[in-house]
């Protein structure tokens, strides 16, 4: 008889009447790797958050056993004194304190009130070659890569001795070697008998790691597949996540390319407070009318620094090169007039650079052109509720109310309004850096079709991304970079990942040898 170390019950929590789950269950088995698949807003999220007693008892209906003792959590001191560590997508560090301060955060090694920093640095130690980091804990966080801070977070959980690890999208974020790491480490801690839950939009990471795999749809568990033998499909799950057949990952692409549009040539950036540090170096870039072109890189390349040099100088300083519009040079000092020139660029952190957090649906929508819903200075707000509305229904962003705010809705959605407040600047090439980050494969095709529809009206469209098939699906040429040169230039038909990643390594030049 299988041993499960957790058993969640016919769990309901609704918000305002609206049920977020709905008479879920779920059952664990003890040193399993357990993922839990689903839309964007199919409750995954919402279900580990009363697991951990972040919903707390009395706030949802329904039972949660673990170890075979019935759990009624206040609060997440509650399950972590139980063994149950929850990682959300976005890391909860300090980025100004060190290291070993981040992971004993609210759990100091203290003797009598006072930190016992000996103690905090030889446990902090052991603690990173636990999660395989290398590294001295006196860096300060902010000094080291989002992998490697991943990995900061799993020593803090288990600073708390660890029984089950759950971990909210801890991949999104990595690239193709930093993930593989990752996986590989939860691997080691099942060999130590440590049961993890793993939510996860990337399908070919949970077919490969996980030993069982739940899906839920609208708030409802679909069905739990047995993957011990690592043989699952990747179409069962994505059938099972948005209830049919999703044949094709990516739009039917009928390109329809005109003439150059936009050009960047001899681009220099440098680093914004080490002026003597080159970031990118002579890079020349140029998109034609209604092409997707690509950009391909390992995480640091410098991909994000070179689209937000170009966008209005948003990256960088002694910024040198020329940039051409139709023909004729353009500038672009700031953001304001990188707007007017035609250019917008979505952030690849939706939270801190793409939204105001604060703000309603509608006002997010029109913030980065707000003279268009102007009358002689003046805001009309009947005009900003019609442009909402009008990319409401054109992105599909599912909600009732634009007036509601834009932290209600779940991260695909917010990203369509993200790239809702790009399109209304009606721009004539758009940057999208890492535009479908932690989104689920039903939320993907939507934004791979507002892609796609805005090549078919002769706009430029740049997509920069990790995920090399997303490249090799959507974009008709290629560029890739390393160490800020761009190494290498590839049509759709000549690409694959094997010669993508041979350039994103090398340190020769491409196109500007």
């Amino acid at each position: 008889m299988a041993d499960y170390i957790l058993e969640m019950k016919n769990i309901t929590k609704d918000f305002s009447g609206v049920k977020a789950l709905d008479d879920v269950n779920l059952r664990v088995k003890r040193g399993e790797i357990h993922s839990i698949c689903g839309e964007n807003g199919a409750g995954k999220s919402t279900l580990m958050k009363v697991l951990s007693g972040l919903y707390a008892y009395g706030n949802y209906d329904g039972n949660i056993y673990y170890n075979n003792e019935e759990m009624k959590f206040k609060n997440m001191n509650d399950s972590e004194a139980e063994g149950i560590v929850i990682i959300h997508q976005e890391l909860a560090l300090s980025p100004y304190l060190s290291i070993k301060e981040n992971i004993f955060l609210g759990n100091e090694q203290a003797n009598r009130g006072i930190i016992d920093w000996n103690a905090t640095d030889l446990k902090a130690v052991n603690l990173l070659k636990t999660v395989g980091l290398h590294i001295d804990p006196n860096t300060i966080i902010s000094d080291i890569s989002v992998g490697q801070q991943q990995l900061v977070e799993i020593a803090k959980a288990f600073s708390k001795t660890v029984k089950l690890l759950i971990l909210d999208e801890p991949t999104a974020s990595l690239n193709e070697t930093e993930s593989q790491n990752l996986l590989s480490l939860l691997e080691e801690f099942r060999h130590q008998g440590i049961t993890s839950i793993i939510i996860s939009h990337k399908l070919n990471e949970v077919t490969q790691i996980a030993d069982s795999i739940t899906i839920l749809r609208d708030g409802k568990t679909i069905q739990t597949l047995d993957n011990k033998d690592k043989n699952i499909d990747e179409n069962i799950i994505v059938k099972g996540m948005v209830g049919r057949e999703l044949t094709n990952r990516y739009p039917d692409r009928n390109p329809n390319i005109g003439d150059m549009l936009f050009e960047v040539k001899d681009w220099t950036v440098h680093h914004p407070s080490d002026k003597s540090k080159v970031m990118i170096d002579s890079a020349n870039f140029n998109i034609r009318k209604g092409e997707i072109v690509g950009i391909a890189g390992l995480m640091g390349a410098g991909r994000t620094e070179f689209a937000m040099s170009m966008f209005g100088k948003s990256y960088g300083s002694n910024i040198t090169g020329s940039m051409y519009m139709n023909g004729n040079v353009i500038t672009a000092n700031d953001v304001s007039e990188a707007i007017d020139n035609g250019l917008a660029y979505v952030s690849e952190d939706r939270k801190d650079l793409g939204l105001d957090l604060l703000m309603s649906i509608k006002n997010n929508i029109s913030l980065s052109n707000l003279k268009a819903t102007a009358k002689n200075g003046v805001i009309d707000f009947d005009k900003e509720v019609q442009v909402a509305e009008s990319y409401r229904k054109r992105v599909n962003i599912k909600t009732n109310d634009v007036e509601n705010r834009v932290t209600s809705l779940s991260g695909g959605n917010q990203q369509k309004v993200v790239i809702s407040k790009w399109l209304f600047t009606e721009p004539e090439v758009l940057f999208l850096d890492e535009p479908t980050r932690g989104i689920d494969v039903g939320a993907k095709y939507e934004i791979y079709s507002i892609i796609e529809e805005m090549s078919q009206e002769g706009k430029a469209v740049c997509i920069i991304s990790s995920e090399l098939p997303e490249i090799l699906g959507m974009c008709d040429r290629i560029y890739t970079m390393n160490e800020g040169k761009i190494t290498g230039e590839v049509l759709r038909e000549d690409a694959n990942q094997e010669i993508l990643m041979a350039k994103m390594t090398s340190l020769r030049g491409g196109n500007n040898e």
